[in-house]
C-alpha cells in the first residue's frame, strides 16, 4: 500500500463516490491512564503502541453497503504524534473484516487508508510505514451503556476494556472528555475512558501483552469526498 503522501495524491485522481460511515471506535494502548496522546501531548513513556478498533454501525460507499463491518489497526510511534513539526509518524498495520465481499473490501481499504478523503485522509498524513493489510475474522462488542468494549482476532489480537469508575463517579455515569484536542476520530469528539483488561498483539511485527493501561471509546461519523 502507498504511503500517506502518495495516498493523498491518488485520492485527487480517482472518481470517489459519496460515502458515509458511523459507528464505534476504541483503543487500548501502552500509556498510563489517561493517555496523554488524546490531549495532543507526548505519550507516557515517550513512545506508544496499541490497538485501534472500529465497528461500522451504518455506512455506504456509493451503492455499497458497509453496515456491520469491522476494522482493526496495530500502531506504534515515538514522540508526540500531534506535534506541529510533523516529524513523528505512525507505523501501522490494517486488518479488515473477512466477511466483507470484494466491493466492500475495496471500500474499507479506500476509507481507512485515507484514499477516499474525509477525516482518515487527514490522519493518513501521520502515517510513515504501513506494515500490511490483511483480512481476518474480527469479533467486536460494545455494551449499550459503555460499561465495556472489546475486539478480537483469534491468535493475533485481543483488546478489552472496562469503563473507568471510582468512588465519586455517579452510578451509571461514565468518565468522559469533551472536545479532546488529539482525538483519533476527528473534532468535536466525546471520549469515554476505560481501563484495559486485555491488550495483546502478535502480528505484522507488532508484539506485546499487558493490561491495566489506558483505553477510550469514541463514536465516529465520517463522510466524503
Amino acid at each position: 500500500m502507498a504511503t500517506a503522501t502518495t495516498a493523498a495524491t491518488t485520492t485527487t485522481q480517482n472518481n470517489i463516490p459519496k460515502w458515509k460511515v458511523s459507528g464505534d471506535f476504541f483503543d487500548v494502548c501502552k500509556c498510563n491512564m489517561p493517555c496523554p496522546c488524546i490531549f495532543a501531548q507526548a505519550p507516557t513513556y515517550g513512545d506508544c503502541n496499541g490497538v485501534l478498533a472500529y465497528h461500522i454501525k451504518k455506512g455506504n460507499y456509493g451503492e455499497t453497503t458497509l453496515d456491520g463491518l469491522n476494522a482493526l489497526g496495530l500502531d506504534s510511534f515515538k514522540g508526540n504524534i500531534w506535534a506541529a513539526d510533523g516529524t513523528t509518524k505512525l507505523n501501522i498495520g490494517f486488518f479488515f473484516d473477512e466477511k466483507a465481499n470484494e466491493k466492500q473490501r475495496d471500500a474499507l481499504q479506500m476509507i481507512f487508508t485515507g484514499r477516499a478523503g474525509g477525516f482518515m485522509a487527514q490522519l493518513a498524513n501521520l502515517i510513515g510505514e504501513v506494515r500490511g493489510v490483511e483480512y481476518a475474522p474480527i469479533k467486536f462488542e460494545v455494551a449499550d451503556d459503555l460499561a465495556y468494549w472489546s475486539a478480537e482476532i483469534p491468535r493475533k489480537i485481543v483488546a478489552k476494556a472496562e469503563a473507568l469508575t471510582g468512588p465519586m463517579t455517579p452510578p451509571g455515569k461514565r468518565v468522559q472528555t469533551l472536545n479532546p484536542p488529539g482525538s483519533e476520530v476527528g473534532p468535536g469528539a466525546i471520549a469515554t475512558w476505560g481501563v484495559s483488561s486485555a491488550d495483546q498483539a502478535n502480528a505484522m511485527g507488532f508484539k506485546w501483552e499487558r493490561k491495566g493501561r489506558s483505553s477510550k471509546h469514541i463514536p465516529f461519523d465520517w463522510s466524503g469526498p
